[in-house]
This record gives C-alpha cells, sequence and structure tokens, in this order.
C-alpha cells in the first residue's frame, strides 16, 4: 500500500476564490472510492521550530495572528483563524510524506508543496514552503539528506529558486509554461525567464506545446538533473494548471498527457532507485472535477509504477 496524506484540517474557508482548496479533500474521496491500493493517514501540524528554519519570525507570527494584515495575506489568501491552522496541517503533510517516501519508496501529499513562498513573506497562494520545510526537518534529525525537487507546476517555482540561493544540498528543475515574478504570473515565457543557477534549472515550455513536446523536454531534462544533482530523494510538484482548459494555461495538454507526465517521473524514480514524494500544485479550472482528474491520476500512475495488480 502506498502512503498519502490528509487531514480535514487541510481546508480553510477562503469565500469566492479561484484557489479550488476543496480539492484537496475531494480528490481523497475519489481515491478512496476507486479503491486504489493506498492508505490515507492524518499527519501531524508542523511546529514553530520547523517552520522558523524556512520562514521569519515576523512572517510565522503575521500568520499565526493575522498582524500585519498585508503579511498575512502576502500569498493572496484572505487571512483567518481557519486559515492559519490549514497551513500547519498542509505543511505537516508535507513532512509525513517525505519521511515515508525515504521510508517506503513512494509517498505523497494531498496538498501542494507551496512553490511560491518566500523566507519572509508568502505569495501565489503560498504561504509557507512545505517542500524545503520537509527537508530541513529531516536533515534536523541528522540525515544529511540531498534533494531534487521536480516542480511541474505551470509556473516558475520562484520561491524555490530564491530559498535553495544557500541550500546547496538541495536542486531544482522547474519546466512551466507561465514565468512568475514579483506575486504577479506572466504568460509569455519566451521573453523573459528565469536565470540558472548553480543548484536552480528553469526551463520554459513555449506556448501552445503539445503532449510530444512536454513530455520530450521533460524526458531530455530529468535523467540529466538527477545526475548533476546526486538526490537522495525526488520531490515532484505534479501540477494540474499545465491542463489546456486552465485559466492561466497557454498549454495544450490534456489528461492523457499529464498522466503519462506523472508515469514518467515515477518510473525514472523507480528505476533510477530514488525515493519519490509527490504533492499536488496548482489547478483553476472552472470544473473543479477536472481538476481533481488531474490529481487522482497521479495517484493512478504512482499505483500503477510503484503498486501494479
Amino acid at each position: 500500500m502506498i502512503q498519502v496524506f490528509h487531514s480535514p484540517q487541510y481546508h480553510a474557508d477562503l469565500g469566492t476564490h479561484i484557489m479550488p482548496i476543496r480539492k484537496f479533500g475531494l480528490v481523497r474521496e475519489r481515491i478512496e472510492a476507486l479503491g486504489l491500493p493506498i492508505r490515507v493517514a492524518r499527519p501531524d501540524p508542523v511546529s514553530d521550530a520547523d517552520l522558523l528554519r524556512v520562514h521569519t519570525l515576523e512572517y510565522v507570527t503575521a500568520i499565526a495572528t493575522g498582524h500585519p494584515r498585508a503579511l498575512a495575506e502576502s500569498q493572496k489568501f484572505p487571512w483567518s483563524p481557519q486559515l492559519a491552522e490549514s497551513v500547519r496541517w498542509t505543511n505537516g503533510g508535507c513532512i509525513a510524506a517525505l519521511k515515508a517516501a525515504l521510508q517506503d519508496g513512494i509517498a505523497g501529499n494531498l496538498a501542494s508543496g507551496f512553490h511560491h513562498a518566500h523566507g519572509p513573506h508568502g505569495e501565489g497562494f503560498c504561504t509557507f514552503h512545505g517542500l524545503i520545510v520537509a527537508l530541513e526537518h529531516v536533515r534536523a534529525s541528522g540525515r544529511n539528506l540531498r534533494a531534487l525537487i521536480l516542480d511541474m507546476d505551470l509556473h516558475y517555482g520562484n520561491g524555490t529558486a530564491a530559498l535553495l540561493r544557500d541550500r546547496p544540498w538541495c536542486h531544482a528543475l522547474s519546466i512551466y509554461g507561465n514565468w512568475y515574478k514579483q506575486n504577479l504570473a506572466y504568460r509569455d515565457v519566451t521573453s523573459e525567464r528565469a536565470e540558472d543557477t548553480e543548484n536552480s534549472w528553469s526551463i520554459p515550455v513555449p506556448n501552445g506545446a503539445d503532449g510530444a513536446l512536454y513530455l520530450k523536454i521533460l524526458a531530455d531534462a530529468l535523467p540529466g538533473a538527477i545526475e548533476r544533482a546526486r538526490p537522495d530523494v525526488l520531490i515532484f510538484q505534479a501540477g494540474a494548471d499545465p491542463y489546456r482548459e486552465d485559466p492561466y494555461s497557454p498549454l495544450d495538454l490534456g489528461h492523457d498527457d499529464l498522466l503519462a507526465r506523472d508515469r514518467y517521473v515515477f518510473e525514472v524514480a523507480k528505476r533510477t532507485d530514488l525515493p519519490c514524494m509527490w504533492v499536488l500544485a496548482g489547478g483553476y479550472t472552472k470544473d473543479i472535477d477536472k481538476v481533481v482528474e488531474v490529481h487522482v491520476n497521479t495517484a493512478r500512475a504512482a499505483c500503477a509504477v510503484y503498486a501494479p495488480s
């Protein structure tokens, strides 16, 4: 059985917001209804000590209290005590999923990795950077862990890149169709793109790219990134927002294309004996069932590779 993590506390009432936060629970319900070889476990909420390895005290306090309000809402969510609790649980889920992946070879968290979050503030619907928080938690336990983050959200993972500037033990490969800077998304990735650094690499996907091109870009990039990063774990942000009906997406990708993406990533991880943790990311298509289908397909792909019937 593959472990994935979820809690009802992942949910917070965001009002009329483009981020469909209820999808976390819907994905869990669909997975359980399908009878996939998956066990859903409940994580613990993240601690202050874990958050403060990555984020400033001022920011952690702002999220906890709602003051100052501009900082507490820098991620573009309306602040509430329920939101402050929700992000504690979703980040705790990242920690639990990483530890399970290192033990079992594969695990997932039914929430995002929050790749736009920076140390002193949030951005782009991302409060705390769950992936770096989880990695720092494991490293604080005494394990000298190296990691590769494969970010296939539609948007460039700018928060990840910023946080990796002083973390040479972690590398990131961001394959994206929207450029993201200063808390805004841009569909044009041809005129401006992220500068590569020693441990953060970006590959823009051209507007209109179909499944064949998208998968070729991934297949050309991932094996070399693994060889260069020499990771002990692969963390996969499996974005739903590259889907062709997403309001942000300029790409021509259907459900089958994204399922093929996910299966390829898991096959590479298993073939190279690399533990893999996946998280959900993105997805703003008006029909939430289509967003849920992308995320459920990621679970299907994991089961097909790691727990074939």
